[in-house]
């Protein structure tokens, strides 16, 4: 995979042949989802197979979800591949709760093919207070 060149803290995406893996990093709420949908915009457009990759989220709000199921939508809709890799159980949960699940198909994992991480190693979020167990 090759890096497109670019300076955005809050956007990696690395492209070979029709594969775009582009890696999300930060808080992903009104401010950054105007800063990001242009070149999501693009990357949907232009890719027959995307990975959204928002394991280094550190938030995410229901603008956040609703550019994420923008892209997922218009990449369905075209033919295309679209895998979205979360590790994170809070954004799971909110997936879940806003019945967005079978749009987003958030799956656990690694984008593939693996590839060095230009955002840095994922640091696990502390657990949300009260919560001992996960919500199903």
């Amino acid at each position: 995979m090759q890096l497109i060149p670019r300076h955005d803290p809050y956007l990696v995406v690395r492209s070979t042949g029709g594969l775009t893996v582009a890696a999300l990093r930060g808080e992903l709420d009104l401010v950054l989802v105007r800063h990001l949908r242009p070149e999501l915009d693009a990357l949907v457009r232009e890719s027959d197979d995307l990975t959204v990759d928002i394991r280094r989220l550190t938030f995410c709000d229901a603008t956040g979800l609703g550019l994420l199921a923008h892209c997922a939508g218009r990449m369905h809709r075209r033919g295309a591949r679209w895998r979205l890799v979360c590790d994170q159980p809070w954004i799971l949960r909110l997936i879940r709760l806003t019945e967005l699940s079978d749009l987003l198909r958030p799956e656990h994992g690694t984008p593939y093919p693996p590839q060095p991480d230009a955002l840095g190693p994922v640091v696990p979020l502390p657990a949300e207070p009260g919560v001992t167990r996960p919500v199903s």
